[in-house]
């Protein structure tokens, strides 16, 4: 995001995990010293860390009741997925980007100290750390890493990137709403090319079928869909170009007029026919007026890429069940 933002707000914003990671950027921790729940490219995360968030994270959001086995697993699983998402993003960081400038580090902590005192109830540094586990060491390495992101960002984002990025998506600055229905077979990393064939297949014919007016869309997702909106026709309702769903499913819809079906489209849930069936016009946009908002979300899509690649680039060991 951007430098209007707090200390506290840009870390939450650009790492995702504030606060909760352990690895101080460009500072491994010594492997002998914890006992991990998973490793990135050989770098630790700490089962304790773990451990802790999921307390946290299972303290604010079963306060009724205690969560049941199959709830505290998903929320370790999903806590351990964003622990390593944040250690992958500071290794990153640590190759690419020039590091913090520690005044600046200490600048920004302080006023992360003063930012406690604002918060409902006010909160001070002890209480702070004594409530999520980490002491002033920790903090700051996240103040540094988000520092980085945001040297990193300034370094190669230019305004043609910004300017290119609101045009290729006026549909969502300007609010449009697609409706779509579709069909999909679903894949998963055991499918084999067999497999993946005779899906193909089955959709190209299914598709044939609806050109020629032999069968109806409606009827072919009821028959035919793997997915919960099967049953209602395939009908997946309104969403916008950005943030709801699959980037190849709404790139491709977005495309189609009212009432096209487009060719097979893949996604990781599987291979898709997605018919449109209404488009809302929305209000035009100023670039000028949102042009610090179309920054935030590139930014933001940005950090996803470079995540992504981060994955597929690295070796995660998963340690824990």
């Amino acid at each position: 995001m951007t430098a209007r933002k707090s200390c506290l707000g840009r870390i939450v914003g650009l790492l995702g995990l504030a606060f909760l990671g352990s690895t101080v950027c460009g500072q491994s921790p010594a492997p002998a010293a914890v006992k991990p729940a998973a490793t990135v490219n050989g770098e630790p995360i700490a089962l304790a860390d773990l451990d802790r968030v999921v307390e946290m994270i299972v303290k604010e959001k079963f306060k009724m009741q205690p969560p049941t086995d199959v709830q505290r697993r998903q929320v370790r699983l999903e806590m351990l997925t964003l622990l390593i998402n944040d250690l992958l993003m500071k290794q990153f960081l640590r190759k690419h980007a020039t590091p913090a400038d520690p005044v600046e580090v200490d600048k920004q902590f302080a006023e992360f100290v003063a930012g406690l005192k604002d918060q409902k109830p006010p909160r001070t540094l002890p209480e702070f750390t004594q409530e999520t586990g980490q002491g002033e060491v920790q903090i700051k390495g996240n103040i540094a890493a988000t520092l980085q992101w945001i040297g990193y960002v300034k370094g190669t984002v230019k305004d043609a990137d910004i300017q290119r990025y609101y045009e290729e998506s006026k549909d969502f600055f300007d609010q449009v709403a697609v409706r779509a229905s579709h069909i999909v077979i679903r894949l998963t990393p055991e499918t084999s090319d067999g497999e993946r064939l005779q899906a193909k297949n089955k959709l190209t014919a299914l598709k044939t079928e609806l050109a020629g007016g032999k069968l109806e869309f409606a009827e072919a997702a009821k028959q035919h869909s793997q997915c919960p909106s099967g049953p209602t026709g395939g009908d997946i309702g309104y969403f916008s170009r950005k943030g709801m769903l699959d980037e190849s499913f709404a790139r491709v819809a977005y495309a189609l007029k009212v009432g096209e079906v487009s060719d097979i489209v893949e996604t990781e849930f599987g291979y898709h026919l997605i018919k449109v069936t209404d488009r809302k016009a929305g209000q035009p946009s100023d670039f000028q007026k949102i042009k610090d908002e179309v920054r935030d979300f590139y930014v933001e899509e940005l950090r996803q890429k470079l995540l992504m690649q981060q994955h597929k680039a690295s070796k995660i060991d998963i340690l824990v069940p």
